[in-house]
């Protein structure tokens, strides 16, 4: 296992997620916590009456729950606002966002499982790692659960919950339906996780966690899908600021999208030809094993252009602005890159060609474990 501690400066931050269901009225109270937490998390430290202004909602039921939060320590008062001279002086509340930690785990990548104890604005205080060594289904939940217990054990203020970004298609409950590369099938992975470590577990497809976190995190655009690729290949899939589910939780499996007609090797799950077995992390490394440089960048253009036409019909069909790649720099980010763009720009329309981007994440290596912090952030505490 290694381990490496280290504090980064704090992320810009995106806007929230665009709300995607009613607000009930027997939930009313919980929804305006989270529009006052989703304000203070973006918007910084804000007087009460400035609340009340951007929240809409009156000046004494945000006086009421700023006592609750004051009263939880998820809030402080900062003194008084700067620049007014006539009445009383304002308050300025700001969001502790350091006196809570989150613990994420990725388990996105193909050798080995990421983890890290995260600040609330998903500053890393420490990271560590441990080698996966080839697990599979229940041995690979005991080995999350030993990696996750360490975690919690190192972090250094209380730790609201745990967020896992995991292959295969995944349920909102965090039941991990269907991920052929691991052998899971119908596993509840969040509950499993929380009876064994005590604390809310929540677990979201990897990719989608990558989406929420260059969105929330990396400055991502509303309409932007996030390609993962590791053991596995996913995509999360935001259209005007909301994360596309699809009918049975499974938009973005892209991975297992056949694009190889004849010839095409056997995928984990049992059908030939899937994306996943030309695009995965260690099927590039083997195909382009022993090739020199020149060689090795016409083998990943290659791949680049199957997937820029298998990407094509998404892209032109929802009009996204970005396509972000998250994976190994060194194979993605050069000739397979520049060949999917290019793929696409000859194969969409020109008014959506145009401004279309094509790039590496931001938040390179800790995309997903980013996104499995906004889980939890939105989980227990309304922010996203």
């Amino acid at each position: 296992m290694t381990t490496t501690t280290t504090r980064t400066s704090r992320r810009g931050l995106g806007s929230g997620l665009r709300a995607t269901s009613k607000v009930l009225p027997e939930h009313a109270r919980a929804h305006n916590r989270s529009l006052v937490l989703q304000h203070l998390f973006h918007a910084g430290p804000t007087s009460r009456a400035d609340l009340a202004r951007s929240t809409g909602l009156t000046r004494v039921t945000i006086s009421d729950l700023v006592g609750v939060l004051l009263a939880e320590d998820l809030v402080e008062e900062l003194g008084t606002q700067p620049g007014r001279r006539v009445g009383k002086p304002a308050i300025l509340v700001g969001m502790r966002t350091d006196a809570y930690q989150i613990v994420a785990l990725d388990l996105s990548d193909d050798t080995v499982l990421r983890g890290a104890v995260l600040t609330l604005t998903g500053e890393a205080v420490e990271r560590r790692s441990l080698e996966a060594e080839g697990r599979r289904g229940d041995d690979l939940v005991d080995l999350i659960t030993r990696f996750a217990r360490l975690l919690v054990a190192n972090a250094s203020r209380p730790v609201i919950g745990v967020g896992v970004g995991s292959p295969g298609v995944v349920d909102p409950a965090g039941r991990i339906v269907e991920a052929p590369n691991v052998e899971w099938a119908d596993l509840p992975l969040a509950a499993v996780l929380t009876e064994r470590l005590g604390l809310p577990v929540h677990v979201a497809n990897d990719a989608n966690s990558a989406a929420l976190a260059e969105y929330t995190y990396g400055g991502a655009s509303g309409s932007t899908l996030v390609l993962t690729v590791g053991k596995g290949v996913g995509a999360g899939v935001m259209v005007d600021g909301a994360r596309v589910h699809g009918a049975r939780d499974a938009a973005g499996e892209l991975g297992h999208v056949t694009v190889v007609d004849e010839g095409g090797q056997t995928c984990a799950c049992g059908r030939t030809g899937c994306l996943e077995t030309i695009l995965s992390a260690p099927a590039l490394r083997r195909a382009v094993e022993g090739l020199d440089a020149p060689a090795a960048d016409a083998v990943l253009a290659d791949v680049g252009r199957t997937l820029g036409t298998a990407l094509a019909p998404v892209v032109g069909a929802l009009n996204l602005s970005e396509v972000l790649l998250a994976g190994p720099p060194e194979l993605l980010g050069g000739a397979l890159r520049d060949a999917v763009h290019r793929t696409l720009t000859a194969r969409t329309m020109p008014v959506i060609a145009a401004d279309l981007d094509v790039r590496m994440a931001a938040l390179d290596d800790d995309v997903v474990l980013a996104g499995a912090a906004v889980l939890v952030l939105g989980a227990q505490l309304g922010v996203s």
